[in-house]
């Protein structure tokens, strides 16, 4: 069987956007952002952690230190720039419950089941082991894989719009931690990796919709009105065209 290219385009597209969006999922670049915090003597000493869990670090001629932070749906963490001190841990407090988050992580766990199935769909319609395609089968799972497109696009959207607000008491007035003066939060590379994905899904997803289309069949030259199924090849001129025995006369 000849596959449709629509078909094949949605069969790639699907697979690739679920694995982009799932890779956004799991890792903790959702945002990110940068202090600089000052030391206040040579012997101070910079511990970061959470419950009660933490790295130091002795500042002998150190007066300042750059810290990197990184949040995601599911986990958060903190590195010390030019070192490998890093320490990650499941979001909480305020960030955990704000309905944003809540929000953004149900509508991308969602979209993965939905795009999961519907890439199930798409492989059990394409059947490239026999001659015909199960059409709507395909279709229907390219409508699953798009509405799993739009549900990650939008959690994407309503976690970028408000990506500085996100878990804040007070949005006016940045992080409401002493612990990271003047950081700037800013779109980190999951995001970019979320919207590629979910792009792809939506593109994968509407290729696998155009197998609702059936294909023209060629018509039988004896009854031109009726169409021909290249499977069953119902017209007798086409049927015997094949068929037909050449012998060899000698004299």
């Amino acid at each position: 069987m000849h596959t449709p290219a629509s078909m094949v385009m949605g069969i790639v597209f699907a697979p690739l956007g679920l694995v982009l969006v799932f890779t956004a999922a799991i890792t903790p670049q959702w945002r990110e952002g940068q202090a600089r915090l000052g030391m206040t003597g040579p012997g101070s000493i910079l511990r970061s952690g959470v419950k009660g869990q933490g790295v130091g670090i002795r500042s002998g001629a150190v007066e300042a230190l750059l810290l990197l932070r990184s949040d995601g749906l599911w986990e958060s963490c903190l590195q010390v720039e030019h070192s490998e001190l890093k320490q990650c841990w499941p979001v909480a407090g305020p960030y955990q419950r704000d309905p944003r988050v809540r929000l953004a992580q149900g509508l991308i766990l969602t979209s993965l089941f939905l795009c999961g199935t519907g890439i199930v769909l798409a492989c059990i319609g394409v059947r490239c082991w026999t001659d015909i395609p199960l059409r709507g089968v395909a279709a229907t799972g390219g409508l699953l894989v798009v509405t799993a497109g739009l549900l990650s696009l939008t959690a994407l959207g309503v976690y970028t719009h408000n990506l500085a607000r996100l878990g804040m008491a007070f949005p006016n007035q940045g992080i409401n931690n002493p612990r990271f003066p003047h950081l700037i939060l800013r779109p980190a590379c999951s995001l970019y990796f979320g919207w590629l994905g979910s792009c792809l899904q939506v593109v994968g997803g509407i290729a696998l919709m155009f197998s609702f289309k059936r294909p023209r069949y060629p018509t039988c030259p004896s009854c031109p009105e009726l169409t021909v199924c290249p499977a069953c090849r119902s017209c007798p001129e086409i049927t015997n065209k094949h068929d037909t025995e050449v012998y060899e006369v000698s004299c």
